[in-house]
């Protein structure tokens, strides 16, 4: 039976050009083709950033603490409707107007499993003004930082974070910082 819609990522060639899809549920492997997908880094009025720690029961990386949410975009949406549709699944958060951090970030990764993260992954940030609701199924807790915290963990702890997560913050600070905070 063929996958729905709904369940389909986008491969991508090596230049980053769309080149078919693949059902969700298949594609993080051993061999994880290159596909598109999004990061997104949640701000509070305060400037606080949420972090959460994947569900235990993630098929990559469990436990570990990241970004706020992540997501795959479907064929034929746009980045910022998925980031707005997984940001209500994943935190029960509406999100508005993402803003475009590092519009073309890239990377692989190995988890200790063998499975392999391989992703064109642009990385956007919001402002809500609401708390989380976490979906157990995607986040087993969260926490609101202060940017000095989160460099703090980075320094400390980088094998308790993600490594798109740490790859993603020297991207964006090489790219000039955090626009969604600077009011």
């Amino acid at each position: 039976m063929p996958a729905e819609p709904a369940d389909l990522v986008v491969l991508l060639d090596e230049d980053g050009s769309p080149c078919g899809t693949a059902p969700r549920a298949t594609v993080h492997t051993s061999d994880t083709p290159l596909h598109l997908a999004f990061s997104c880094y949640v701000f509070d009025d305060a400037d606080r950033l949420l972090l959460t720690r994947r569900a235990v029961t993630k098929r990559t990386w469990p436990g570990v603490w990241t970004n706020s949410f992540c997501g795959h975009p479907r064929p034929g949406e746009e980045t910022t409707e998925a980031i707005r549709r997984y940001g209500l699944h994943e935190l029960g958060l509406t999100v508005a107007d993402p803003v475009s951090l590092v519009p073309s970030f890239r990377y692989r990764a190995v988890d200790a499993g063998g499975i392999v993260e391989n992703e064109v992954c642009p990385v956007y940030a919001v402002r809500v003004d609401a708390e989380p609701v976490l979906n157990a199924e995607e986040a087993a807790e969260s926490r609101w930082v202060e940017l000095s915290e989160l460099h703090a963990a980075v320094a400390a702890a980088p094998w308790a974070l993600s490594p798109w997560l740490l790859e993603q913050v020297a991207a964006i600070e090489a790219a000039g910082g955090w626009p969604v905070i600077d009011r």
